[in-house]
């Protein structure tokens, strides 16, 4: 059975920080992508960043020089340092283990707000 659980967000001012966790067990394989995305009310699911297993990394533009993506591909867990948080970050945010034959493994999200 898998589990994958989010932890580490909250409540945070106008240009704090937090580090996002996501665990996971019961995924196989080393070669997953493993990424964060996040959606605020009324929005859809957007992707923030991704981790590949070759070290690539991708980041969404409102993510970039802000956020870092660090994945373990062995273990299938990622972290997401989020710098400079600003109020358009609100958000709850989604880890996601996407298996190369295409299945996709959710968590069920942490909240993040971003308020003064």
């Amino acid at each position: 059975q898998v589990h994958v659980v989010e932890s580490g967000g909250g409540l945070v001012q106008p240009g704090g920080s937090l580090r996002l966790s996501c665990v996971s067990s019961g995924v196989e394989g080393s070669n997953n992508l493993l990424a964060w995305y996040r959606q605020a009310p009324g929005q859809k699911r957007e992707m923030v960043a991704i981790s590949s297993s070759d070290g690539r990394k991708h980041y969404a533009g409102p993510s970039r020089d802000r956020f870092i993506i660090s994945g373990d591909h062995v273990k299938n867990s990622v972290h997401l340092q989020m710098n400079n948080l600003e109020p358009d970050d609100t958000a709850a945010y989604f880890c996601s283990i996407s298996r190369p034959q295409g299945y996709t493994y959710w968590g069920q999200g942490t909240q993040v707000t971003v308020s003064a």
